[in-house]
Parts: C-alpha cells; sequence; structure tokens
C-alpha cells in the first residue's frame, strides 16, 4: 500500500483522473483523483492519488464523473498526524488509501478529456455515478440524497445538517449499506423468485426453487456489492449473505455464529486494517450480538404461543434494542456522542425501509431496462420522507444526545472482550462479561482527558478548566478545536470554549500555570522573540515561528514550528519532576516514522 507523500505545502495547478466523488467534512464536494501531475514535482515523488475539495465556485464549474480527467489550481499538503498523541492517526487512514496529499481549491474546475473506455474500478464507478445521478433527478431534494445513499452507497449529495439529524437519532445505520439492506435486498429477491416459481405448477413440482431463489438471490448480492462501493460493512453482509445462501443450497443451517466467523476472517484477510475502523467493530458488534441472541430464542421459543403480530413487534424491538446496545460503546468510542431515543427512532423507521424503501428499490432495478425505474423510485420517496422526518423529529428533542469523552484504546479492547464472552462463551463462565464491562466502563470514565493540548501548527492551544477546555483563540486549526472538545465530551462551540478565562493575555503572549509550571504561549515573530526573552521566567515556551539555531541554548523548553513538524501534536500534564511532555509522532509506523515519544 506503501506509496509517495507530499513533504511540503503546494501551490499550483493540479491534473489528475476522477477515481471517486463524495462530500467533505466542509459540506463541499470531494474528488480523489490518481494518475496525478503536478507542476516541478518528478514522476516517482507524486502521489498515487490525492483528494481535492472544491469550495466556492470550483464546485459549480464543472460536475465530474469517475474517469474524467481535469485540471485546477489548488492547495495540496501532506496527510496530518492526530490532533492529540493517542488520538485518530488520518495518516494511517491515508496510507491505506494509497492518498498521498490532500487539499483544496477555489477555482474553476476543468475537464481535460471525458473518459470513453473505463475497466474494472472505473467501470463501476462510472455506473454508480450515473445511477445515482438519476436517482437524485427522480427524487431531488434530501429525498433523493437519502435514495442514492441507501441504494448505491453515494453520500456526496447528503448535507451535513442531514446526517447530523439521522446521527442524533440513531438512524446513520440506515445510510451504511450493511446487513440490513444486504438482508431485504436478497430477501426480497429470494422470496420473489421462489413465490413466483410456486405459482407456477410444472417448476413447483418438478425443479428445486428453493435453490434456484437462493442463487437468484445471492446474484443480486453480488451485484449490489459491486455497485455500492464495497465498504467494510457492505463485505460482510455480502459474506454472510453467501455462507447462508450456500447453506441453503447444500441444505445446511443457514445462520450461525460460524458464518460471522468466516465473515470476519475473509474481512480481514481482504482489509485486515480494518479491525481498528468504526465500520467493522460496529458491524460486527451488532451481528454477533444477533446471531447469539436470536441463537437463544430459538433453543425455547415462545413464538408458538403468542400472537403473530405481537410477535413480529416484539422481534423487531428485540432486534433494534440488541443491535443498539452492542454498537453504542463502539459509537461512543469512535464518534463522541451517545443517542437516546435510537430504540423509538429504529422502531418507527426500520418497518418502512423493509416493506417500503427496498422494494422499491428492487423494483426499481427491475425495471429499469424498460425506463420505468421512476415508478419505484416514487415508491420508495414516502417511506423516506417519513424516516427523515422521524429523525429530525426525534434529534429535536430535549436531551437526545450525550457528549461523551474519548476512551483509552484499551478500553475498547475491554468492551469486545466482555461482549464476546457474553455471545460466544457456553455455561455460566459467560456471566462474566458482565462485570468486565462494568470495569471497562468504570475505567473509560475515570481516566482524564490531557489537561494542556498544543497543535501541530503552534498556534492552538487548549487548556483544560472547571468548565471544560479553553482554547486560545475562537478561529483557525478548526479541525484540532473541534476533535479536542468532541474528545472532550464537551458540546460547547469554539467560541464559547475560547471566551473561559484561563490565560493571562498581554497581546500575542498568553501565560499559564500548570501544577507548579508556567508556560508561554506565543503567536507571531514579535511575540515569539519577547517570549524567548523571557524564558528563564518560565518552564515552557510554545511559538508558532521557526525561530534560529540560537534558541536551542536557552534555559527553558522550547517548541517552534521545527521541532513541532518533527513531534506532531503534544499532550501536557504536571509530574512530580516537571512538565510531562507526550508527543504524537510515531518513529515506528511506514506511514508516519515512529511512535509515541515523552
Amino acid at each position: 500500500m506503501a506509496g509517495p507523500t507530499l513533504g511540503f505545502r503546494y501551490y499550483g495547478p493540479i491534473e489528475g483522473r476522477v477515481v471517486t466523488v463524495d462530500r467533505s467534512q466542509s459540506d463541499a464536494p470531494r474528488l480523489t483523483l490518481d494518475a496525478v501531475r503536478l507542476s516541478d514535482v518528478r514522476p516517482d515523488r507524486t502521489p498515487l492519488r490525492i483528494r481535492v475539495s472544491l469550495h466556492g465556485i470550483a464546485g459549480d464549474f464543472h460536475q465530474p464523473a469517475p474517469g474524467d480527467r481535469v485540471m485546477m489550481t489548488g492547495h495540496l499538503s501532506p496527510p496530518s498526524g492526530p490532533v492529540e498523541p493517542g488520538g485518530f492517526d488520518f495518516r494511517r487512514q491515508a496510507w491505506f488509501q494509497q492518498l498521498g496529499a490532500v487539499g483544496y481549491t477555489r477555482t474553476p474546475l476543468l475537464l481535460v478529456e471525458r473518459q470513453h473506455r473505463w475497466t474494472g474500478g472505473l467501470l463501476t464507478e462510472r455506473v454508480r455515478h450515473a445511477i445515482s445521478a438519476r436517482v437524485r433527478e427522480v427524487l431531488p431534494g434530501r429525498t433523493g440524497a437519502f435514495a442514492a445513499a441507501v441504494t448505491m452507497g453515494d453520500r456526496s449529495a447528503m448535507d451535513a445538517a442531514t446526517l447530523d439529524s439521522l446521527r442524533d437519532s440513531n438512524l446513520a445505520h440506515l445510510l451504511a449499506i450493511s446487513g440490513l439492506h444486504m438482508g431485504m435486498l436478497t430477501g426480497f429477491v429470494f422470496a420473489t423468485l421462489r413465490l413466483g416459481l410456486a405459482a407456477w405448477p410444472r417448476a413447483a413440482l418438478s425443479w428445486p426453487i428453493r435453490k434456484i431463489a437462493a442463487t437468484g438471490g445471492l446474484l443480486a448480492g453480488a451485484a449490489y456489492l459491486a455497485l455500492s462501493g464495497g465498504n467494510v460493512a457492505t463485505e460482510r453482509a455480502f459474506i454472510m449473505v453467501a455462507v447462508m445462501l450456500v447453506a441453503l443450497l447444500l441444505d445446511r443451517r443457514a445462520i450461525s455464529l460460524r458464518s460471522v466467523a468466516v465473515a470476519a476472517m475473509i474481512v480481514l484477510f481482504l482489509r485486515p486494517e480494518a479491525l481498528l475502523g468504526p465500520g467493522f467493530q460496529m458491524s460486527f458488534a451488532a451481528t454477533t450480538a444477533l446471531v447469539a441472541v436470536f441463537e437463544a430464542l430459538n433453543r425455547d421459543s415462545p413464538r408458538r404461543r403468542m400472537n403473530r403480530f405481537l410477535w413480529w413487534f416484539l422481534m423487531l424491538t428485540l432486534t433494534s434494542l440488541v443491535a443498539g446496545l452492542a454498537t453504542a460503546p463502539f459509537a461512543a468510542a469512535h464518534f463522541n456522542r451517545l443517542p437516546h431515543y435510537g430504540l423509538i427512532a429504529n422502531i418507527l423507521s426500520v418497518p418502512l425501509m423493509g416493506f417500503v424503501v427496498m422494494p422499491g428499490a428492487v423494483l426499481s432495478a427491475a425495471l429499469a431496462p424498460l425506463g420505468l425505474e421512476s415508478l419505484g423510485l416514487h415508491l420508495m420517496a414516502p417511506g423516506i420522507d417519513w424516516i427523515l422526518a422521524v429523525s429530525d423529529r426525534v434529534a429535536a428533542l430535549p436531551g437526545a444526545v450525550t457528549p461523551v469523552k474519548a476512551p483509552p484504546t484499551y478500553v475498547v479492547g475491554l468492551v469486545a472482550l466482555s461482549g464476546l464472552l457474553l455471545c460466544l462463551w457456553r455455561g455460566h463462565l459467560r456471566l462474566l462479561g458482565a462485570p468486565l464491562a462494568c470495569i471497562a466502563f468504570a475505567l473509560w470514565a475515570a481516566t482524564p482527558r490531557p489537561p494542556m493540548l498544543v497543535a501541530e501548527s503552534g498556534k492552538l492551544i487548549g487548556l483544560m478548566t472547571d468548565e471544560g477546555r479553553a482554547l486560545s483563540k475562537p478561529r483557525g486549526d478548526g479541525f484540532s478545536a473541534d476533535s479536542w472538545l468532541e474528545n472532550d465530551g464537551d458540546a460547547a462551540t469554539r467560541q464559547t470554549a475560547s471566551a473561559r478565562d484561563a490565560y493571562q493575555v498581554d497581546g500575542k503572549l498568553r501565560w499559564l500555570t500548570l501544577g507548579d509550571d508556567r508556560i508561554l504561549h506565543a503567536t507571531g515573530k514579535e511575540a515569539s522573540a519577547s517570549a524567548l526573552d523571557r524564558c528563564a521566567e518560565v518552564a515552557l515556551v510554545i511559538v508558532d515561528v521557526t525561530l534560529s539555531s540560537g534558541a536551542a541554548e536557552t534555559p527553558c523548553q522550547v517548541y517552534d514550528a521545527r521541532r513541532l513538524r518533527t513531534s506532531g501534536s503534544l499532550a501536557i500534564s504536571p509530574g512530580p519532576g516537571g512538565l510531562i511532555v507526550t508527543e504524537a509522532a510515531a518513529q515506528t509506523r511506514p506511514w508516519s516514522g515512529g511512535g509515541p515519544r515523552q
């Protein structure tokens, strides 16, 4: 997976072939390009892939499609490291995606050449893009964006407000093409084929209609996997569906924890890096818990003693509850939010997804060769509008979401281990999973956040106070600021956090006390020079400019722009012998060159 990484900040002409089109966190259209050409950069040092966000008029001038070769003038920089030691490292994700640079442009996007012949992944991306565009043409606005996301996995038209609403109502999983979508699609195809063949007397009496239906469902699932982008959750869902349908073909048991294990092994064989991602963890947590619970119910099922509708409603509620409980710790660990009304939202939305939206999508696909796909899409629309309305209403309820601080890495491992004990162990020893989970959550709650954080740029610092983390400025280094507050479990805005009283301010000089030591932070050349002159009065000086080589002989510890580029972001805490400075730089990883140093 290794490839060249841009070693400097670049501004100039950029040319490349569009691989994918999606949307950035800032809600701007974003392109991933390969076959890249940069001015005055040798081919062997040019990144294999880059990612560029289109701001301003850039997003309106030309609507690119996968395979198009485009040109622009833009800014590029190397993938950034963690915003704090031990935090999420984007460089790791970029390395496995072969992204050697990321950036943006505000200039018009120019079409150099429109691709007319495609092979492999580009052909699939082109088909996905065309289908998604047609879906949004028939169903404009949020409805079409949601339909494109659940059918093609294309979220490029989803606005940030809708995504936040779906996350806060715990309905964002409806966008991730996973077991719910794959199961509904293949189940619908399987049931339709089986019922259709059963209605034909000759086929019903002479043909193995169940196996024919299973083969049709398997082919439909494979086509859906290819067209949906093939993320981890979709791969897992297809592998499990394939195991189930092949089991039907071989007259074996269809659903078991063994199929979950087979899916996990195949996904990790193909994508070992997925293990640490939220998609893998949440997908397999939900699936393992659901299979374990329903295996237990099947051993002593009360179904025959219940009304059919009551049983269906109970299973729907139980499915949402089990999946929600299984994924909640992982969602909170990765996204720092815990939705409280997800069970209600899922009970109100999942039936519409199964009985309206997905059948409409299958009907649309079946009618597309006749040019009548709009009939199926219009069938989907009422269900989608209902789901979005439920999402908006639930997300707007008071206390719908609780911010959660980021846990230490080992806590996530303990939570996973406790869940595996509860789901996989046989006998009474499985109950040990419950106290182990309690221990994990207690450690999560008791682990303190870093008292002080410093951004890699040196322009932003954050000091923990009784009110929460106080930021040194309200603007700039926005990603670091937002990430710090999210990891603190703090719902405050940057403006609110910057208004907290924690510093003695003198122009561009900021004085603060941590334990028994004083720290001085300065921005700008003049303020940095003044800070260096006062080095004897403090234990640590942090500046955002590159100091002369003579600064190395100062009586205090100094972090300037050059040193911060090497060390990465900092976490600072008081210790018995003075300040403890932990650097984010990792010297043992191929994507960053090192391990945390203290």
